[in-house]
């Protein structure tokens, strides 16, 4: 079970943007990446900067004791900008 609604995660259904390599990853992939889950959510592969943020985040931003903040590249988002899909 997700934290997230109480719903159990969909499964990866496909990745958003360019493979890590394709970004020209010289660690065999091992680098921040984003997939759209059958459920419709969105799993992102990142570095957690949670204690970093925290205390930095506007005031009207929250983050629940199971979330946590994850930074990935300008480049990967970018990449996947074109698979995002509109609302």
């Amino acid at each position: 079970m997700s934290p997230d609604h109480g719903a159990p995660f969909g499964r990866i259904d496909r990745r958003l943007g360019s493979t890590p390599q394709e970004r020209g990853s010289m660690d065999n992939g091992t680098c921040p990446d984003i997939f759209e889950l059958s459920d419709g959510r969105f799993a992102i592969v990142g570095t957690d900067a949670t204690a970093e943020l925290d205390g930095h985040l506007p005031a009207d931003a929250g983050r629940a004791s199971y979330e946590r903040i994850v930074v990935i590249s300008r480049e990967t988002l970018l990449h996947a900008k074109r698979h995002i899909p509109d609302l």
